[in-house]
Parts: structure tokens; sequence; C-alpha cells
């Protein structure tokens, strides 16, 4: 059965949510008439919160604000109180960082046990959608190939990140493994994992801070025109990400982990959908060699080690989105629509000089 059945008697919990995915997810919840409890850094910055009470606004449904920190013990308890189901987003997505373990793997893990914390205290929950990622599942491209099928599925672990190669990835990993010992310590509320890959899209609130608009920002303003490596990611458009998490949330077979994505592009193909529209841009038309990338990719940016290179640049992407199809009931939009859109928004917002 993977018909959603919508209990809106009792709130439901957004943490992160002015965060890019969080917004959609949060829309979706009032749109069908859910009191949204969204949990944020500072309820009093408006210019965060806006577009939500505007979305809260044009729906059926209600928000409230309440102030939570991922780091600060029993922060969430008032934001969880009486809430039904948990929609755990929050946790940093950057590649800007000078402390690995303190800018990414404590506030992903930290974080996760203190809203984890919070639902072994509050009775009114039964379950929580946890937002993990692909990242969780492999580290590097090559590292797809090898799974036992050839290809990464939801019985797959990432066992090659560390803090020194994708810390973000092994961040992601270490806090799903935290999540999944609290939820089987526990019998009371069940634990279902959304594990999207690239999410792309269009943001609902100003200035979005996801690290997926910088990458559009490079490939869209010139940064990128000499050519780009030839990188493989599996991509996905953020409202069918959000829509994998309220049928996590409200169908009632919905279990375990489900790898969420539409394809595997290149950065060059996506260069090439964009370029379609906008031929003015000045995206990438050509891919740069591997053995140019590995001589001077450390010299450019940290995160092209030779290591990464080697491990990624020039590696197919291979997944298995096939369960979250079946069990969930997904279906995608067409990645050209979800880069369309995300890059007019992103017009719309004066962050790419069209």
């Amino acid at each position: 059965m993977t018909t959603p059945v919508y209990d809106t008697s009792k709130p439901a919990l957004v943490t992160g949510a002015t965060g890019f995915l969080a917004g959609w997810i949060a829309k979706d919840l009032l749109d069908q008439g859910f009191t949204v409890h969204a949990a944020v850094r500072d309820p009093n910055n408006r210019s965060k919160t806006e577009h939500l009470q505007k979305l809260a606004d044009a729906s059926t449904g209600t928000i409230r604000f309440f102030k939570a920190d991922l780091m600060q013990d029993g922060s969430y308890d008032a934001a969880m109180q009486g809430c039904g189901v948990v929609f755990h987003t929050a946790s940093p997505f950057t590649s800007d960082f000078k402390d690995p373990q303190k800018e990414l793997v404590d506030p992903a893990v930290n974080g996760t046990r203190t809203v984890l914390e919070a639902a072994n205290r509050t009775d009114s929950v039964t379950r929580v959608v946890l937002t993990s990622s692909c990242a969780a599942i492999y580290g590097d491209a090559v590292d797809t190939g090898r799974a036992p099928r050839g290809m990464i599925d939801e019985s797959v672990w990432n066992e090659t990140s560390s803090l020194t190669h994708n810390a973000y990835s092994l961040s992601k990993t270490l806090a799903e493994k935290a999540a999944w010992d609290m939820a089987k310590a526990q019998d009371r509320w069940k634990l279902v994992v959304i594990n999207p890959a690239l999410i792309t899209g269009p943001s609902l609130g100003a200035a979005p801070t996801s690290e997926v608009f910088s990458l559009m920002k490079q490939l869209t303003e010139g940064a990128m025109k000499a050519g780009v490596p030839h990188i493989e990611l599996g991509a996905v458009d953020v409202r069918d990400v959000a829509q994998a998490h309220i049928r996590a949330a409200f169908i009632e077979d919905a279990n375990g982990r489900n790898i969420v994505f539409n394809s595997a592009m290149s950065f060059l193909e996506i260069g090439k959908i964009i370029n379609a529209k906008w031929p003015n841009l000045p995206t990438p038309t050509r891919q740069m060699p591997k053995w140019l990338i590995w001589l001077v990719g450390p010299m450019v940016n940290s995160a092209f080690s030779r290591k990464w290179v080697s491990a990624n640049v020039g590696h197919p992407w291979r997944g298995d989105n096939s369960k979250a199809v079946r069990e969930l009931g997904l279906s995608y939009m067409p990645m050209e629509t979800s880069l369309h859109d995300m890059i007019q928004n992103m017009m719309d917002q004066n962050l790419i000089k069209s």
C-alpha cells in the first residue's frame, strides 16, 4: 500500500525548517492542513522565517516557530510537544570548513542524538523521518561500481570516508548510524530514512545556503567555462525529495533506508541543459582531461586532492532507486524541469546574472 494516510490531529515537527529541503516539506504539510512546528535557530529573524509564514497563510495549515539548537540538550523538547511525526532535516552541508570534526561531524551526529533523545522523551511521537544522504552509502564515485551488484542500494554503507577525505560524507554516515542505534534501543517510534542524491530545484526562501547553489553559480558564471571534470552524481528535484519524506511519514509500511534520485548526471550534462535554455550564460561546453585535473586540482581547490580526483573523476555513478519507487510510490519530474526552475529561481533572486 503506497497511499499516504494523513492524520492532521497532531502537529508535525520540522527541524532546520528554514533550510532548502525543509521548506518544501513544511509546504507539503501545510497544504495537507497540518500544524507545523518549525524548529529554527532564531524565531525572531523574519528574514529567515517570513517565507514559511506566507506559505502557512496561503494554506489550510498553521505554523508555529520554536527556538532550537542542535548542540543543546533538551532544546527540542518544547517544539516536539504533542507532535506525532518528526522530520529531522537539520545538518550542515558545506565544503567550506576548517575543522571537519567541529563544523561537520559534531553538529550532524550530536544534533541527531539531541533530536532523537527528545523523541524518546515525547510520548506522542510515533515516527521519525531522517534526512540522510547517498553520502552515507558511498564516499567516492568509484565506490558505486564496487558495490555488490555494481551499483549502490540500501544495503550498502559508506566505508571509505574520513575526516581528511570526504568529511561531509563521513558526517552523514555517522549521523545515520547513530540514528539507527537509537531507534533500535526503543520500540515506541519508528525510524524511516531518506537517502537523497544531489538535490536541485528552486528554493522557497531567499538566500539559500545549500552547497548546491554555490555549484550552480560556478557552472553559470564562468568559473568552469574552460571545462569541467568528468564527474557524475545522482540528481533529484527538491520537490520529489520532500514528497519522499511525506510518504515516508504517512505510508504505514514505509521502512528502512530509501535511496532517492532521478538519474545520474555529469557536470557537463547539467551545463548543457542550462545552456540550451540560456545560451548567453557562460556554462561549460567541454570536459577537462583527468590527467590535468589530477595535476592542477590540488592547487586550485584543496578539496580536489589527488586521491579524490583518482576516485571520482571519470568513474560512472550507479545507483538503484527502485525501493523508494516501489514502496513509497515515488515518481520523478524531469531533471531539465528541475534545473530550469532552479536557475530561473536564482535569477529572480539576483543570485545569477542573466
